[in-house]
């Protein structure tokens, strides 16, 4: 696919340059990003370079993996990344991402999680799009809470994150959460919220 840049009220969300790198490598020195993302740690220059020179581009290339440079209008500067990636065949996707500590609390990275959620059902005709954090990140759920997925449950040893099999929330976003319709019907089981 052709790399695809997606506006909001407040954010540019559009993929990685080589200019990135450095915006890139001093938000991935936070600990906290280090701790609960699957980012090398120590996170290197050599990392950042391999992210926004290779990685990323060759993501939207092979349709594997869509990074998005999160940019707030005011700065112009990369804040954040967001990720959506394919998880197989069936119309399933997942995102993922990060923002910069000093680009925390102002509800940055759920809007932008709400407008990829959004490109992905209509462009990519995503029928679901799954969330998963390892267990523990709060600051994460609560984005996701945010932007609209439905809490689905725990998985155990569902995460590899530097070597360590760890425990996940998930959740999942669908088409008819944002009044969108799916590529497919979408029947829910009696008892369940939409079911009627």
């Amino acid at each position: 696919m052709e790399p695809t840049t997606l506006s909001t009220e407040r954010l540019l969300l559009r993929p990685f340059a080589p200019t990135d790198e450095e915006e890139v490598f001093a938000a991935c020195q936070d600990p906290a990003v280090q701790r609960w993302t699957v980012v090398p740690s120590p996170y290197t220059r050599a990392d950042a370079e391999l992210f926004t020179r290779k990685l990323s581009p060759d993501g939207w290339a092979d349709d594997s993996m869509y990074s998005f440079a999160l940019v707030p209008r005011e700065t112009g500067r990369p804040a954040g990344a967001l990720g959506v990636h394919r998880r197989d065949r069936a119309g399933i996707y997942e995102v993922g991402f990060w923002i910069a500590r000093e680009h925390r609390g102002r509800g940055l990275m759920t809007e932008a999680v709400r407008e990829a959620a959004r490109w992905a059902f209509t462009v990519l005709a995503a029928d679901r799009l799954e969330w998963r954090a390892e267990t523990g990140n709060t600051a994460s759920r609560s984005v996701a809470l945010r932007a609209g997925f439905r809490m689905e449950g725990d998985q155990r040893s569902a995460l590899l994150n530097k070597g360590t099999w760890r425990d996940t929330w998930t959740g999942a976003l669908l088409p008819s959460d944002l009044g969108l319709a799916g590529t497919l019907p979408y029947v829910p089981a009696p008892g369940v919220s939409g079911a009627s």
